[in-house]
């Protein structure tokens, strides 16, 4: 683990932003180093040079990516979101299978269950998620940690429910990969995009799937999901990859090459030490906005804490330079490694006002 020291010397390092951003559950900051990384990988493009190199990109972030997941890279796959995701998961479940969902989780873990039209898909609060999984049910979606208000879901409960009744399980970690530790081992499939608490750049997404893939067909399959992809360019693809790489969308390549500039930096510095430095400044903010008088929907140890009645105010914020956003009218603010007690103690003073 990085001491304090180190740790505020490389996000220093990395980190330039105008004002006072609070809103990694939105997007996250891009590191220098990334932004470098994607200058380059540009210039590859501009001047018409081999872009060979960059699908080694792809695959370091991919291996990245699993040993953050603490899954073997075999089982990730490379796509662009997790609606996509989820679309493929939905396409596996037989007509009439009961999905078990939370009420207002975000719509890309929700949506392709509902419009397959033939499943059974089923919402309740997100604090009853496991006490709701019947043995009628074929598979919980939920996100770990909620985009509306930071709510994380009992994790260890779910996983128990689910296995009591034979019910499969989907966890979006894209609110929490990157600041919560996860083991996506413990799920049949888990997804996260890379552009919030990653710090990569958007467009893309990894989905964690079974050693024997879980029942899911490669409905997106391209050329690049082939066994030999360059051997994959024409007619059908005769082999499908061996591993989750069968599940591969077509990559963007210059995007990759900045990820894994950012997937290096969360590995220096740790999950762990970035999980107690985020949630200290959610802390710090539940305190604060107490002591203020306001009360912040429940989300212990989250790194989100969303206030609600405040989120009309996220304009005026914005103007005065602090960078929170509006969600279900809530104000959200979201802490993450590049945020100081500075930067939560101007938004308190700005509350106050």
């Amino acid at each position: 683990m990085e001491t304090t020291e180190t740790f505020d010397n490389l996000v220093r390092a990395e980190f330039t932003p105008v004002g006072t951003y609070l809103n990694t559950a939105s997007s996250g900051l891009l590191p220098a180093r990334t932004v470098t990384a994607l200058h380059e990988a540009a210039l590859l493009r501009a001047q018409g040079r081999p872009l060979t190199a960059l699908f080694e990109d792809v695959e370091e972030c991919r291996a990245a990516f699993a040993r953050l997941a603490h899954v073997p890279v075999e089982r990730v796959a490379a796509g662009a979101s997790v609606a996509a995701h989820t679309g493929v998961i939905a396409a596996s479940l037989p007509p009439g299978a009961e999905v078990l969902t939370a009420e207002g989780d975000f719509t890309s873990v929700l949506n392709p269950f509902h419009v397959r039209g033939d499943l059974k898909v089923r919402a309740v609060p997100v604090e009853r998620i496991a006490e709701s999984v019947r043995p009628e049910t074929d598979l919980v979606a939920v996100s770990a940690a909620q985009s509306a208000d930071g709510r994380i879901v009992d994790l260890a409960a779910l996983r128990e429910a689910a296995r009591a009744h034979g019910a499969r399980t989907y966890v979006d970690f894209s609110q929490a990969a990157g600041w919560l530790p996860m083991d996506a081992g413990e799920w049949d499939f888990s997804a996260s995009v890379a552009y919030k608490w990653l710090l990569g750049p958007h467009g893309i997404a990894f989905l964690v799937v079974p050693e024997d893939f879980g029942g899911l067909a490669p409905l997106l399959a391209g050329w690049i999901a082939g066994e030999r992809p360059w051997d994959s360019c024409y007619g059908p693809v005769t082999e499908l990859a061996h591993s989750a790489r069968r599940f591969d969308l077509t990559h963007p390549l210059v995007d990759y090459a900045g990820l894994r500039r950012s997937l290096e930096l969360v590995e220096e510095l740790g999950v762990s030490a970035i999980h107690a430095h985020d949630t200290a400044l959610a802390d710090r903010y539940r305190a604060g906005l107490a002591s203020l008088g306001h009360e912040p929907l429940p989300s212990p140890g989250s790194a989100i804490v969303s206030v609600p009645g405040l989120g009309p105010r996220q304009e005026e914020l914005s103007r005065a330079g602090i960078e929170v956003s509006a969600r279900a009218g809530n104000l959200r603010a979201a802490f993450h490694l590049y945020n100081t007690e500075a930067e939560v103690d101007r938004l308190l003073d700005a509350l106050s006002g």
